[in-house]
């Protein structure tokens, strides 16, 4: 069972421990989420995750002193022991913990995402099936392309300005599913 939240990536400690280029790939993901305080701890980052991590780089495994309060601590690229010690150390510093691959060490998991702008589309199979994941999130890829983060942005102006002039909720989803229909083409969906 999983419960899907979304986490303001600007209100977050992120720290991500790894290795290689499992670890860079992660530095480039939390990019384009959007993370504002990201911390890298790598004692062997190899030169892909030396560029991604920059400044942000610390040439060492962390222990419980090194990790945020109340954060998130993501894993990938260690080896078991070590996989499972900072885990350890991140759950005693009170962050939750995904490690890339080992479903039994994570308190979160980091589902497939599609990104168009603020429109983020999350498919997760809670680590059961990544590539089941994967699948569905390039079927995503192609129902939403690119230029969806646009319309989002116009139905989202609409939004606001109706708000700002004193406009009610049922006026203001009236509006927005409207502008929906003729501007996103979305079908609408019937109830059940």
């Amino acid at each position: 069972m999983t419960l899907p939240v979304a986490i303001d990536p600007r209100r977050l400690p992120v720290v991500l421990v790894g290795r290689g280029d499992a670890a860079a790939r992660r530095v480039a993901w939390l990019g384009e989420a959007g993370v504002a305080e990201l911390r890298v701890f790598s004692d062997a980052p190899g030169r892909a995750l030396e560029i991604a991590a920059g400044d942000r780089l610390a040439r060492f495994l962390p222990t419980a002193d090194d990790l945020p309060r109340r954060g998130l601590v993501l894993i990938a690229g260690l080896p078991d022991p070590e996989a499972h010690a900072v885990a350890a150390a991140a759950r005693a510093a009170g962050a939750l913990v995904n490690v890339e691959d080992r479903v039994a060490l994570c308190d979160v998991h980091l589902p497939a995402v599609v990104r168009r702008g603020d429109l983020v589309v999350a498919v997760s199979t809670g680590g059961r099936s990544p590539a089941t994941a994967s699948r569905i999130r390039r079927l995503i890829e192609q129902l939403l392309p690119p230029d969806w983060a646009g319309r989002l942005d116009r139905v989202a102006t609409l939004r606001g300005r109706l708000r700002r002039a004193g406009a009610g909720p049922h006026a203001v989803a009236a509006a927005s599913d409207a502008l929906i229909d003729a501007e996103l083409r979305v079908p609408p969906v019937r109830a059940a």
